[in-house]
């Protein structure tokens, strides 16, 4: 597990990608680029089929450059982070305080992997160095400062959440489908690690939290209510609505619920089954009554 800590002083969890993952979704990269550049060259030869052959040799190499390089670029800038392989295999590239990547990152992964990791080496440059690094990183995220990420770790669950009740009524009429999963992670990151905080920056990375959830859902917080507050009662709420999602039916049991992010204490003793009350001796010639199958409620009076 990588220990990365943002400019906000907030860990995160993130494991980084291996070798052997990489190079399963650099794979499957350059499949579907070379199908791609297969039909883009074919529509390229019939149009410069009639030019001297000369300038065709000129121009369908410069496209080839263009295309090798744009499409990890281009993928990168666009999706932060994930290309269609990476996609698959649940990778992401990030900086390495843990921030998403931008374009002038996605651009000197390209050219470094062009002329050093892959095309002129062979490959050789990206698997030594990725063997060589704590963190697997290959030479253009040497030069540029990042490295890549494990997003779908087995065996992780999330990390519940709990609402005020009284914020119950007010949660249930957002529109939550603009809020992203990478803020809701570090929604959630900041108050799983609240108490871990300084107290000036815990209000500063909140207060900034806060606005950026508010602009999603376009729902300003209440008047008077605590960052961590209404944090908390959008995340339950999404929470739950994925929980009712998963589970349809009428009748299921709520989702554990947990303080501010901390993860529900398991029960330490199996709950008692309620014992149905022995039926009272018959009166006189009173017919006993029938038996009743216990089911644990209570009769009316």
């Amino acid at each position: 597990m990588s220990d990365l800590v943002t400019g906000e002083a907030v860990a995160l969890d993130l494991r980084p990608a291996r070798l052997a993952s990489r190079a399963l979704a650099f794979g499957l990269d350059l499949l579907l680029q070379a199908v791609c550049l297969l039909v883009f060259a074919w529509g390229l030869g019939s149009l410069l089929i009639n030019v001297d052959p000369a300038l065709g040799m000129a121009v369908g190499l410069a496209f080839l450059v263009i295309f090798v390089l744009g499409w990890p670029v281009g993928w990168e800038t666009a999706t932060r982070g994930r290309s269609p392989g990476k996609m698959a295999m649940g990778l992401r590239v990030v900086r390495d305080d843990g921030g998403p990547v931008r374009f002038r990152h996605a651009l000197v992964r390209g050219l470094v992997g062009v002329f050093a990791d892959f095309w002129t080496t062979g490959g050789c440059g990206a698997v030594i160095s990725s063997l060589a690094s704590t963190r697997g990183k290959r030479l253009g995220d040497q030069a540029a400062g990042t490295f890549v990420v494990l997003e779908r770790t087995p065996g992780a669950r999330q990390v519940p959440v709990a609402m005020h009740p009284a914020a119950a009524a007010w949660a249930s009429g957002l529109d939550l489908s603009r809020l992203t999963d990478d803020l809701a992670l570090q929604a959630r990151q900041y108050l799983g690690r609240i108490a871990q905080l300084d107290p000036s920056v815990a209000a500063t990375l909140g207060t900034r939290l806060v606005g950026e959830v508010a602009v999603r859902i376009g729902v300003a917080p209440p008047s008077g209510v605590h960052p961590a507050g209404f944090l908390a009662a959008v995340l339950a709420e999404r929470q739950r609505r994925a929980y009712e999602r998963v589970q349809p039916a009428a009748g299921t049991a709520a989702p554990p619920q947990a303080n501010w992010g901390v993860p529900a204490t398991p029960p330490t003793q199996a709950a008692v089954p309620a014992v149905p009350a022995e039926p009272a001796e018959p009166q006189g010639d009173e017919a006993p009554p029938a038996p009743v199958a216990p089911t644990g409620f209570k009769p009316p009076a």
